[in-house]
């Protein structure tokens, strides 16, 4: 009685403490016992619209009472701004376990005492890798089962206010806050807090988080879980440490959590894939020197006596073959004989990494509890903007109840409208791709002429080209195009699904995924596609040129060949995509913030509560991690599509993935509001991307060696044309290039010039000279260097296909120890509820229940025994 009337006093102090005194780590209200769960926030402007928004919040709150919630106002007055109400709303444990069992949430009812794995002997070795026992595993494992009311003496309940996490308290009071009722519109029932937000009736609603970041809340009720991510996670300084799982799905939810593992282990694979890029460039650069193409190439004796025919009509010049001489030797470094190799290797990698991952991501479920966990159930609950749009109703077969659909003839529309839409930006991003390439045409005899007759340029004409000139500008340009066709297209695409009005929270997903991929796709790969299968392939020959319109003529590749043009093409736009990317999500949200919060600085910590703090962060929308996955998926399409051409693309990103992974949880953690958990079993959708990338990627290689690299014309030299023993490739230059009589010029080729009287030159192809029966036609090894190719893409796809369905086949999706430990917990925790179910029999039989049978009591007991049996 004592201890009761201490803390009843104790209240009563509490209550009496002027709000301005209330520690700014705060996430109580006044009484400093229930816990703030959820945040609304609301400007009390008097426009015309201001009786009509006082309305809806008055029977939105009362609603949320009746609920069950609790609220608790902050006055502007007491906001730093004296500007923004503040509604604090506390789950008491009633609503919790109410909406825990609506919600199939899984709570512990045993400590898991299936033994650990066996000690990795390479534990010791990765110890510096490794985060502190606490911080990894920040709560012991259980064996878990859903909650029911009915049962809670079954589950470890210790501490009623502790026993659901704060993650699955914001995810019960977010369930709520989106179905709850404001009244009614136009003859049309109204609900959920979406429709507030847009609507203006409230400017913001998040959970908080629980802590500043920098250091730890002064409240010993307090986790300081915030804090921790931080300290362990969320700096650069931490990028060589392991990444705390368990606490950010704990803090965050599974669906963050399972994206940031997904993003580790994809950074981890790269591992692998670099290092072994970087072993096929240092084998290129070592051999440099012994590159017999570029060799001949250079000497002045060959290349030097080589003239080459114009590169553009009339304003281009002839030129000598060596003047291409440094970056023949920089083409070796990536179209050699480890590119195929390479090319190879990748097309197994990627097999691995998605196996590799399908395992991993068994593990989370058996780890998280996600193994039952009913994805349908939650994803194919009704959208709300659903409901509240579709008037018409009909009865649903399965549950028999009225349910609001959208008529056959309204949906037909709406996807011709979508898929029109859609259509018209696909065909702008081929259009702007046909603009660069005009404008490849159109400046290429401008450089070439600007490099003749400039001698301020002459010291770098061997380095800078005009077809490298051309390609680095026209690099740049459709990066730029790229960015901003992306930016008003994701505003498009978002606008268009929404018109769809998709019936299911998973619809409409897929479908904002599938258009957002498909946009995408075409915007980052079109220039590196025409670079690798179209440039220099309908080039023509001198006299007999094709032209683009008419007017302007196709590019020709450079002697050495096109590979190095698109290495130029992929750097430039992965390498500017991804650090725009790292602009876009770490300077960004810092300077919005800087901005929000410069007014605060000067007041003391007791003024700037936390719901405050947290309200001036930017938001981590429904779409955040849609767009963190885009990156990556897009990323992963340049380390797979086009790796033939540019071994180093694994290096680049797995530098990019660890900056990426510190950006992602830096700006989490410290930069937005704490996201409302939700949860995810996988990666959903995006697996199926992944796989289909996986197949294209080995088709894409095989295409770019055969075709864009000169490999294979190579290999058909040295096996069936060589006339050297002693130097097989000696003479290939020679071999590769075609004669053409300078008098057959039509005028509109023929040069303005020609002072030294040139009678030939030389073009890349193989066609029979001009003294021959068969002139200009294509010679039999060209005929066979076809062949060739074809029969390579034949043999590289089938061999790689056969070891990729191999491998899958192999590698198990699910590893047999947590089959074991699935199949061993299933069986506890059945046997658990059937002994307290046979308890509680016992007690009723007891106690003279008449309707607890003796047949009843050997029913239960029988199924425990058939359990054991299974």
């Amino acid at each position: 009685q004592q201890s009761g009337r201490k803390y009843n006093l104790f209240l009563k102090r509490r209550l009496r403490i002027d709000k301005r005194h209330q520690s700014k780590d705060s996430i109580f209200f006044r009484d400093g016992v229930r816990r703030i769960d959820f945040v609304l926030s609301y400007v009390d402007d008097l426009n015309k619209e201001w009786e009509k928004k006082l309305e809806r919040r008055k029977e939105f709150e009362s609603n949320l009472q009746k609920a069950g919630l609790e609220l608790e106002t902050e006055d502007k007055k007491e906001s730093e701004d004296g500007k923004i109400f503040f509604v604090k709303i506390h789950a008491p444990w009633e609503v919790l376990i109410t909406y825990a069992e609506v919600l199939n949430i899984k709570v512990p009812i045993r400590e898991n005492d299936i033994p650990p794995m066996v000690e990795n002997p390479l534990d010791c070795v990765l110890l510096p890798f490794r985060l502190p026992e606490n911080v990894m595993h920040p709560e012991p494992d259980y064996f878990t089962a859903p909650f029911s009311k009915d049962k809670q003496e079954l589950y470890l309940i210790n501490d009623e206010s502790t026993f659901f996490s704060p993650s699955m308290r914001n995810r019960i009071v977010n369930y709520i806050l989106t179905r709850c009722p404001y009244g009614t519109e136009e003859g049309k029932k109204k609900f959920g807090i979406k429709r507030l937000l847009n609507n203006g009736t409230y400017t913001a609603a998040y959970p908080l988080h629980d802590c500043q970041y920098w250091k730890k809340a002064s409240d010993p009720n307090c986790d300081s879980e915030r804090h921790t991510l931080y300290m362990e996670w969320a700096r650069f300084l931490r990028f060589y440490k392991e990444q705390p799982l368990d606490l950010i799905r704990k803090y965050y939810g599974e669906k963050i959590g399972i994206y940031f593992a997904w993003l580790g282990f994809y950074t981890e694979m790269l591992f692998l894939a670099a290092v072994v890029g970087l072993i096929c460039f240092l084998y290129g650069l070592f051999t440099m020197d012994e590159n017999m193409s570029s060799k001949e190439i250079c000497d002045p004796s060959i290349g030097g006596e080589i003239i080459m025919c114009p590169l553009c009509d009339r304003d281009c010049e002839y030129w000598r073959l060596n003047t291409t001489c440094e970056s023949s030797q920089y083409s070796h470094l990536f179209d050699n004989v480890a590119t195929l190799f390479f090319a190879i290797f990748m097309g197994i990698w990627v097999t691995l990494f998605l196996e590799f991952w399908k395992r991993r991501q068994a593990r989370l479920k058996y780890e998280w509890d996600l193994v039952d966990f009913e994805e349908e159930q939650q994803q194919l609950q009704l959208r709300p903007e659903y409901e509240a749009k579709c008037t018409q109703k009909k009865r649903n077969p399965v549950t028999l109840e009225m349910e609001p659909y959208l008529p056959l003839t309204s949906q037909a529309v709406r996807f011709c409208i979508s898929g029109a839409t859609v259509l018209f930006w696909v065909s702008l991003i081929i259009a702007s791709m046909i603009a660069v390439i005009v404008y490849r045409l159109a400046v290429y005899a401008a450089f070439a002429s600007l490099m003749e007759n400039t001698q301020t340029l002459q010291p770098i004409s061997g380095l800078l080209t005009p077809q490298l000139a051309t390609s680095v500008t026209a690099s740049c340009l459709n990066f730029v195009i790229i960015m901003i066709l992306n930016f008003f297209y994701e505003r498009i695409a978002i606008w268009i699904t929404d018109m769809e009005i998709p019936r299911t929270h998973m619809e409409y997903e897929n479908r904002l995924t599938m258009k957002m991929f498909l946009f995408q796709f075409v915007n980052y790969y079109s220039s590196c596609f025409y670079v690798a299968f179209f440039k220099g392939k309908f080039v023509g020959y001198p006299g007999a040129y094709t032209y683009m319109f008419n007017r302007w003529r196709n590019e020709e590749c450079d002697p050495a060949g096109c590979l190095i043009e698109l290495t130029t093409q992929l750097t430039i736009v992965m390498a500017g995509k991804q650090i725009w990317g790292n602009i876009q999500e770490a300077i960004v949200p810092w300077i919005c913030n800087w901005w929000g919060r410069r007014k605060a600085r000067n007041n003391p910590e007791n003024l700037y509560s936390r719901w405050e703090q947290d309200h001036d962060l930017q938001t981590f929308g429904a779409l955040g991690l849609f767009y963190e996955y885009l990156e990556m998926v897009i990323q992963f399409g340049f380390i797979t599509l086009f790796v033939a051409s540019f071994p180093l693309a694994p290096l680049l990103a797995l530098m990019n993935n660890i900056l990426e992974i510190r950006v992602d949880s830096w700006k989490l953690t410290t930069q937005y509001r704490r996201p409302v958990a939700a949860k995810a079993h996988s990666i959903g959708v995006w697996q199926e991307i992944l796989n289909g990338m996986a197949i294209l990627s080995v088709v894409t290689n095989a295409f770019i060696v055969a075709f864009t690299s000169d490999m294979i014309p190579r290999l058909v030299y040295y096996y069936a044309y060589s006339e050297s023993e002693d130097s097989p490739m000696s003479g290939y230059i020679n071999n590769s290039l075609s004669v053409f009589l300078i008098s057959d010029f039509p005028e509109r080729n023929e040069p303005k010039e020609n002072p030294e009287n040139f009678v030939i030159c030389r073009y890349r192809d193989y066609r029979y000279p001009p003294d021959h029966e068969k002139r200009y036609l294509h010679t039999m090894q060209f005929w066979h260097i076809l062949a060739a190719k074809l029969a390579f893409i034949i043999i590289m796809e089938h061999v790689v296909f056969i070891v990729k369905f191999f491998v899958a086949w192999m590698i198990p999706d699910v590893p047999a120890d947590v089959k074991a430990k699935i199949k061993r917990e299933k069986y506890l925790t059945q046997k658990i509820l059937h002994e307290y179910e046979l308890e509680k029999l016992k007690e009723r039989l007891c106690q003279g229940d008449k309707r607890a049978t003796e047949k009843e009591f050997i029913a239960t007991e029988g199924r425990m025994e058939l359990s054991r049996a299974m």
